[in-house]
């Protein structure tokens, strides 16, 4: 019972100053930026990742296995991933990646603790496919994969953004340039040119800024789901006999994987623009939310505990 009531306590703290960060974020951009609230707002997460943390060793005591056997606990892992990866994008400087993790963050928290998953809240028995110490390395990469992918893959999209938008403004801004040419105060043309020049630099810069993290934190991921579909192979071949079975949630595993192995392929090639990667980033966003979530409500094939009630990865 105390065990419950801490779990309860921590994830209310963590979901309320996660909330607050995004009031902070939402406010900056809405009305103007207070220096001394947004870094308070990025210092904030670390309670954040530490309230996790301790719900996740909580439930880890009380339930006796590693807290990533249901959706439940596999989405307050995934908060936990995010916060961690908001926690070294906040010590790298990178505002962007960080105002991505914590509003994920913000949305899993929200999610897993709806009514929607009121009944799997509770710790159950393991059932035996899941009895085994491969759980904490296969489940643990597929969830570390999935925050850096979806981290990685929300980057790349801004970036599109972001590159869309200077290229359809580029001749709006060089006829701003023609037209401020006409003046014969030299004083007008210095000043309308730099500040023209200077907002294109900062754009130029954060574009530049959003296509380096992307490639960085989906190179990551990509890691951790190359693991994490190896020690599945593993796993897969001790507890049914194969490393291999085409099942729905290994078909889809390997389409994500494919799907960011083409990223990289793209993003490494020097004479693709860096937009074709991105486009490929972006429709992969879709691909991990059906191979995580979509799969699972089908309730089908050998991870058919993978739905509301167990999930594996």
């Amino acid at each position: 019972m105390i065990f419950l009531i801490l779990e309860h306590i921590l994830i209310h703290i963590s979901f309320s100053i996660v909330s607050l960060v995004i009031s902070i974020r939402f406010f900056n951009l809405l009305v103007t930026e207070f220096i001394k609230p947004y870094e308070l707002s990025e210092k904030s997460m670390i309670p954040t990742f530490l309230c996790l943390t301790g719900l996740l060793v909580t439930r880890w005591i009380y339930s006796g296995h590693f807290p990533l056997s249901d959706l439940y606990e596999s989405l307050i892992f995934l908060s936990w991933s995010l916060s961690l990866i908001h926690i070294v994008a906040y010590f790298k400087k990178n505002k962007n990646l960080s105002a991505i993790t914590s509003s994920s963050t913000m949305f899993t928290q929200g999610f897993a603790t709806s009514s929607l998953l009121n009944e799997i809240q509770k710790p159950g028995i393991l059932v035996p496919a899941l009895q085994s110490e491969w759980l904490i390395m296969h489940v643990s990469m597929m969830i570390l994969s999935y925050a850096a992918l979806l981290g990685g893959s929300l980057l790349s999209a801004a970036f599109l953004v972001f590159t869309f938008r200077k290229k359809s403004n580029r001749f709006l801004k060089n006829f701003s340039v023609d037209e401020i040419q006409y003046s014969n105060d030299k004083s007008i043309i210095l000043t309308h040119t730099s500040f023209l020049s200077d907002k294109n630099y900062y754009k130029s810069q954060l574009i530049q800024q959003l296509d380096f993290w992307s490639y960085r934190v989906i190179s990551l991921g990509f890691l951790f789901l190359t693991t994490g579909i190896i020690s599945g192979a593993v796993w897969a071949n001790e507890a049914w006999g194969s490393y291999w079975s085409w099942d729905p949630k290994e078909i889809w595993a390997f389409i994500t994987w494919m799907i960011f192995a083409i990223y990289l392929h793209i993003r490494t090639n020097k004479n693709c623009p860096s937009e074709n990667s991105a486009l490929v980033a972006t429709f992969g966003f879709m691909i991990i939310w059906i191979c995580y979530f979509g799969v699972n409500l089908l309730g089908i094939g050998l991870h058919s505990y993978g739905s509301f009630t167990l999930t594996s990865s």
